[in-house]
């Protein structure tokens, strides 16, 4: 995650057996008391890294608390996001007068059925990733691209984004990803200068899918 985003942008990753650490007060009160397991090892894991990230920036490791929509509220003056998956979480938190919005995903590297392509897939995006080369989980890797997409676009707008609201092209030989937002969202936040384009970089490995993009000031 660290080699897809630009050096302004600090970068905390935690694999098992690293998951520990504690919540802060404030951070705890985000988590329902009928939260499984599971959620709470999660919701800890991402925490913990987002502080990681602050102190590498130079800034004291405050709590990150949950908002009502359950998108982490990062202390004024700096920017981030979070992602976990099944044995991976990362997070990334920047100055707010150096990156705009950041967004970072990480998914499982596997095959998605076809209920899960077209729930996620535009048809001309589906057919794009049958013409790409093989050997990856396309689809997987647009997913996660929409995922990181809509985390750069929801702390500007604080609206969420449908699958189908992003048109996301890939180039597997940069290793960059392209998401053009549906004009329609766009006229309707159009009063807090949301991204028209968002451009990311990807990685893939055996087992995962990475993604991350920034906006500018």
């Amino acid at each position: 995650m660290r080699d897809l985003l630009p050096p302004e942008v600090a970068v905390a990753v935690a694999e098992p057996p690293d998951w520990t650490g504690a919540l802060l007060a404030a951070e705890a009160a985000g988590l329902s008391d009928r939260a499984v397991e599971s959620r709470r090892r999660d919701f800890t894991a991402g925490r913990v890294c987002a502080r990681r990230a602050m102190v590498m920036l130079g800034l004291p490791p405050v709590a990150v608390p949950a908002a009502a929509d359950r998108s982490p509220v990062w202390p004024p003056g700096t920017v981030g996001a979070i992602t976990h998956t099944r044995g991976y979480c990362a997070a990334a938190v920047a100055r707010a007068h150096e990156i705009r919005s950041v967004g970072v995903d990480a998914e499982q590297h596997r095959q998605l059925s076809p209920e899960v392509r077209r729930l996620i897939c535009l048809p001309e995006e589906d057919e794009r990733c049958s013409r790409l080369p093989p050997g990856v989980s396309w689809p997987a890797v647009l997913f996660s691209a929409k995922e990181t997409v809509y985390k750069v676009w929801h702390p500007i707008v604080g609206s969420w984004l449908d699958f189908h609201d992003a048109l996301v092209e890939v180039d597997p030989d940069s290793g960059t990803f392209t998401a053009r937002i549906a004009p329609a969202r766009i006229d309707a936040a159009a009063g807090a200068r949301p991204p028209a384009t968002v451009v990311g970089r990807f990685a893939v490995d055996t087992t995962l899918v990475r993604t991350a993009a920034v906006l500018l000031p």
